[in-house]
């Protein structure tokens, strides 16, 4: 995954698996993050929809980037606790991954993240809630 100007997201080296897969940053009002991903034949399981592995994968990348910025911060976060109920299967895409904190508190975050097929008028495909442990800045 990269940056606007094409270099590699801070924290992942050179040739992570990430640089494979067509993720971008959207903007959506009201929600605490979201990332976009291109439905293409290398992301697709043997039905063409896009594999659900991903699918988790990308919700645990916009929740937890969404507790990384903004006035509440956490300076890193991991991942506890993740729940996916998969609704339908996104075949057309981009598939939308919109982020909302429920929770901040000391040490743990709770995020809500909801998936929909673009190409397929918005099509709710996925509903994810993810708990993560979280450590706040040191001047925080």
């Amino acid at each position: 995954m990269a940056d606007d100007d094409g270099a590699p997201r801070p924290g992942l080296p050179t040739g992570h698996a990430f640089e494979a897969f067509e993720w971008r940053p959207v903007e959506v009002p009201g929600a605490d993050g979201a990332i976009e991903m291109e439905v293409t034949p290398k992301v697709v399981n043997s039905s063409g929809a896009l594999q659900g592995g991903l699918l988790a994968t990308l919700c645990d990348m916009v929740a937890g980037t969404s507790l990384l910025g903004g006035d509440d911060a956490y300076q890193r976060t991991a991942t506890s606790e993740l729940h996916v109920s998969f609704l339908e299967g996104a075949r057309r895409g981009p598939v939308r991954a919109t982020a909302h904190v429920l929770r901040r508190g000391r040490r743990t975050a709770v995020v809500r993240v909801d998936v929909t097929d673009r190409g397929a008028d918005d099509r709710l495909v996925a509903v994810a809630t993810l708990t993560f442990a979280a450590w706040r800045r040191p001047d925080a």
